[in-house]
């Protein structure tokens, strides 16, 4: 019987940072790369640290002007840009005329209020990259997987790495209207009010963080959508529990207003960026990525 050795495992930098040396390399900056990339520059440096880091050896000389290659950055150029080139002679030239896809699974209250109005942003610079965004209901059991997830509550969420996009706070909130009528002036003062529902954002959280010692409500109309528990609070159905960040929407029009506003209790549940190992290696899906944790941060 023949016995087969398998190769040993090649231990390759990061294909996103050595695409982010290669373009700071040929453009000449940090900058006019994160351009190219749909990245930050301070993206870019950090992806390009991690290949020093590696190499044991500074590839870039940073001045106040700018920057440009080291003796070993012309060396790690070259065998880029040559490795580079034979990848791409594996596509015909027609295969880049195809518009990359990248599918997006996000929550509709996060899609309609965060990611739609930023999306324009994004695609100025990645005009090519063709975004489509799949619209995946709270509380499902087994959600559908896209090339990147947004999902809301508390990590874990699968096995995929989860990254928060940001911190938030609850906030009580009502119209105008419903707050002159019940004139809050301390926690205990809610026992007057209708208490709007989700399972999302339990109200036993913000009980607690207060110092009320109050079961969760069990009566009160319940919605399983942030976005419509929002509209059913600014048509005047009762108080609603909600992240800060998400009723900006609400608020800044003075449709819902805040009760309470010096209660700072931080919200144990928030937006966070899932994406699988696999996804992660393509460029596109790590842009938009980047792109978005840097926005929202």
């Amino acid at each position: 019987m023949t016995r087969h050795t398998s190769a040993p495992l090649r231990r390759l930098p990061p294909i996103h940072a050595l695409a982010a040396f290669e373009s700071a390399a040929r453009l000449g900056g940090f900058a006019a790369a994160a351009t190219e990339l749909c990245i930050t520059p301070s993206a870019v440096s950090h992806r390009i640290r991690q290949l020093e880091a590696r190499l044991g050896e500074q590839l870039f000389e940073r001045t106040p002007s700018g920057v440009r290659l080291t003796e070993a950055g012309q060396r790690c150029r070259t065998v880029v840009c040559e490795a580079f080139d034979r990848l791409a002679s594996l596509w015909p030239e027609e295969a880049d005329a195809r518009p990359v896809r990248l599918v997006v699974g996000t929550p509709p209250t996060f899609a309609r209020n965060l990611l739609i109005p930023l999306l324009p942003e994004f695609q100025r610079h990645c005009p090519d990259l063709q975004i489509e965004v799949a619209i995946s209901a709270p509380m499902q059991d087994k959600p559908d997987r896209h090339d990147i997830d947004i999902r809301f509550g508390a990590a874990p969420f699968d096995d995929r790495p989860a990254v928060r996009l940001f911190e938030d706070r609850l906030d009580l909130l009502a119209t105008p209207e419903t707050a002159d009528r019940l004139g809050l002036n301390r926690p205990a003062d809610l026992r007057q009010a209708e208490l709007l529902r989700s399972p999302l954002l339990p109200w036993r959280l913000w009980f607690g963080a207060v110092g009320l010692d109050w079961p969760e409500p069990k009566r009160g109309p319940l919605f399983a959508d942030l976005g419509i528990l929002l509209e059913a609070a600014a048509s005047g159905l009762g108080v609603a529990l909600c992240g800060r960040r998400i009723a900006e929407r609400w608020t800044d029009t003075g449709r819902l207003v805040r009760l309470l506003p010096e209660i700072e209790v931080p919200s144990p549940s928030t937006y966070f960026i899932l994406i699988g190992p696999e996804q992660a290696r393509r460029p596109e899906v790590a842009a938009f990525a980047d792109w978005l944790q840097a926005t929202l941060a």
